[in-house]
């Protein structure tokens, strides 16, 4: 008999198939069983009366465990009532493996007791949703890119130098030398941007941020573009672009699931489309002003000073043009005011904060010597760097998404650390 999976079940009405996977849940009605069972791609409704199976089954699924593995064997048939829209009329079942006082069940948990056993906190359908939400996010992002010319190549974890100061960084011992994990692969694609045009890196980053903010991991993941010969008005163009594809992308690959699974409002997904909003930073600062918020000019926009502006709004907010001296070493300083520079950062609506940090470099070699001093860092670990402006220096812009505060945002999760598979916080390294 062919073993076919939940998510392909469709093509299969009316034939009998074979499925293997977990019961999720099980209950009674009478003479007839009802069991939610899972193989990964989805969850699949089983209907066994005494007549459809024989009475040693109909034994075995009136007292198998909650996540025990089986074997089922069934007729597919159409029904709009089931989760699904299909159902399973079971004929046969197989214990392959039983389960005993599984810890995760039908009743509310706290988030700690969750995360203590995150392996099994996996296997529940909201968390299905929120994983398949990320899967497709890194598709998305990996097409975009990929259609539009972009090399993918992998930057370093273990960096010899800084790239935002040395306060959140992860220092280790490299064979007797110090390294850092690295905050950001943006210094090594501005070389190799220069190599080849359009480059993409993708993979874990690390900051060692005492935070315990619903915004704040100390491993996730980012993808960072950069751009040969961009400005920081090509690169807000493609952020805006690139963050409406990903958006728009998981939208139609998980909407029924975000809606019916997580109560996600998906209007107000499909309503990020360009053209977004943009404000410069000093008109960010009056509308904080006019909200009631005490702000000091100069200043960079905490995590709720971000939840206010992306209020405000019901696309995203790319606030531009931030005080130099509240930015990295390497951003560009405007040229018509070089007490701005030529940064951007997108705010999601619904106060759910950055997504996408970025910006013009700085391309001129001694004004970046002169930054790299000004920040007190290290000129020799820096010399390779330097060197992408001593041999054919062009202007050149990029920015990072993270992946977990996009995944959150399309989720509308509370917080992060539904957002991985394995979340690393500030007190927690397990499991």
């Amino acid at each position: 008999m062919k073993h076919v999976y939940i998510n392909e079940i469709a093509s299969h009405v009316g034939e009998t198939i074979l499925l293997r996977g977990w019961i999720y849940n099980l209950r009674s009605s009478g003479k007839i069983k009802f069991l939610i069972f899972r193989d990964g791609t989805g969850f699949l409704q089983c209907v066994a009366g005494k007549a459809d199976v024989s009475g040693e089954d109909f034994e075995l699924i009136s007292t198998v465990a909650q996540e025990s593995s089986v074997e089922i064997t069934g007729k597919v048939r159409e029904d709009k009532r089931a989760p699904g829209g299909f159902e399973l009329v079971l004929s046969g079942v197989r214990l392959i493996a039983g389960s005993e006082n599984y810890p995760i069940t039908p009743k509310e948990h706290g988030s700690s007791f969750l995360l203590d056993i995150r392996h099994l906190w996996l296997r529940s359908r909201r968390q299905h949703v929120v994983m398949k939400v990320r899967h497709h996010a890194i598709s998305a992002i990996r097409d975009f890119l990929n259609n539009r010319g972009f090399l993918c190549l992998d930057t370093p974890i273990f960096t010899p130098n800084v790239c935002e100061g040395t306060s959140t960084l992860f220092e280790t011992d490299y064979f007797g030398d110090k390294a850092y994990l690295s905050q950001s692969g943006q210094l090594y694609n501005e070389a190799t941007a220069a190599a080849f045009g359009r480059v993409y890196c993708f993979g874990p980053t690390f900051r060692a941020e005492k935070s315990k903010t619903r915004r704040h991991l100390t491993e996730f993941w980012m993808v960072e573009p950069e751009v040969a010969f961009a400005t920081l008005e090509d690169i807000i163009d493609l952020a805006e672009e690139f963050f409406e594809y990903i958006v728009l992308r998981c939208v139609e690959s998980c909407g029924q699931e975000l809606s019916d699974v997580l109560e996600r409002d998906i209007s107000k997904l499909e309503a990020v489309k360009r053209p977004f909003v943009r404000l410069h930073y000093d008109d960010a600062v009056d509308l904080l002003k006019q909200k009631g918020v005490d702000f000091e000019w100069g200043n960079d926009f905490g995590g709720g000073d971000e939840t206010i502006l992306g209020e405000a709004f019901d696309k995203p907010l790319l606030v531009h043009h931030y005080p130099t001296r509240v930015k990295a070493f390497y951003m560009e300083r405007d040229p018509e005011d070089p007490e701005y520079c030529l940064s951007v950062d997108m705010l999601a609506p619904e106060g759910y904060g950055e997504m996408i940090g970025g910006g013009q470099r700085i391309h001129d070699l001694d004004q970046l010597q002169k930054r790299i001093r000004e920040h007190d860092l290290p000129e020799e670990a820096f010399r390779w760097y330097s060197d992408l402006r001593r041999y054919g220096s062009v202007p050149h812009s990029g920015f990072g998404l993270g992946l977990e505060r996009t995944v959150s945002y399309i989720c509308g999760l509370k917080h992060l650390r539904e957002a991985i598979p394995f979340p690393r916080l500030l007190n927690r390294l397990s499991p």
